[in-house]
């Protein structure tokens, strides 16, 4: 038997009953919830509804696949008559979510002999040395050789990484931060590493800015950028046309280094 194709459009006197963008709202303890499917275009689409106490639909395309919340009054068809409407926008955000966690898997990193890891946008291989004293970084093979034991941990291997991947940080920040503080006659009180999950940097009112280490894994363009960001807020503390401005005076094509900074992926090992 056939598999049952999707409703028609909504009309659009009925658009008001949903909210494409909007994030499902929690619902409440006990919230009836079911797993179901159905085709958008000419593909089969899993879905997890859940019935909650809210005025309209929505719904949110996330690592778990669709989402959706509805009043427990809206029927079926009504919600998959909505979901059908925003069927374009629900497939390239699956296609979207999809290629992200293909980025994830590939940027973790093998904490191990010969495992690799970007440093300001090119691989870094990491090599055991038990003959070394210190960490040592060749540039020309592009080795960080480090001066442990053949039967080191992965953790041991990336807790020395990381050590020496946070110290160059704040060597090559501290300059950049400088340049771009002068090129914006702001000042700067004071430079901090983060390891945050969420946020790439910050910046206070009193001038002290906050860039995550794991920056440093990336090309210098998208550095330039972030830290261009985060000084541009001590003229702006917002992100108004005026802010955007004043990152566009000293980097003109900073839209190039946004963009490769949402598609990159570092994982927090």
């Amino acid at each position: 038997m056939p598999a049952k194709r999707p409703a028609p459009l909504l009309q659009d006197s009925q658009l008001a009953l949903f909210d494409a963008e909007a994030d499902v709202a929690p619902a409440e303890p006990g919230a009836a919830k079911s797993r179901r499917e159905m085709w958008l275009g000419q593909h089969r689409v899993g879905y997890e509804l859940k019935r909650a106490r809210r005025r309209s639909i929505g719904f949110v395309v996330g690592p778990q696949g669709l989402r959706v919340s509805a009043p427990r009054w809206v029927p079926i068809a009504e919600i998959e008559r909505a979901l059908h409407h925003k069927g374009d926008w629900i497939l390239r955000k699956i296609v979207e979510q999809r290629e992200r966690q293909q980025r994830m898997q590939a940027a973790r990193i093998d904490w191990m002999n010969g495992g690799r890891l970007p440093y300001l946008g090119q691989p870094l291989t990491l090599v055991v040395a038990p003959g070394e004293r210190e960490v040592v970084w060749d540039a020309t093979t592009r080795e960080l050789r480090l001066p442990l034991p053949l039967e080191a941990t992965s953790e041991q291997i990336r807790d020395l990484s990381q050590s020496w991947l946070q110290a160059r940080a704040k060597e090559d920040f501290l300059p950049r931060c400088r340049l771009f503080a002068e090129r914006l006659d702001v000042a700067m009180k004071s430079l901090r590493l983060s390891s945050a999950q969420t946020r790439w940097g910050s910046a206070s009112a009193d001038g002290s800015i906050r860039l995550n280490w794991r920056l440093i894994h990336f090309a210098p363009a998208i550095i330039d950028y972030v830290v261009a960001h985060e000084l541009a807020h001590l003229r702006e503390m917002n992100h108004s046309s005026a802010f955007w401005d004043t990152v566009r005076s000293v980097l003109p094509d900073f839209e190039r280094s946004r963009e490769a900074l949402r598609e990159e992926s570092i994982v927090v090992q």
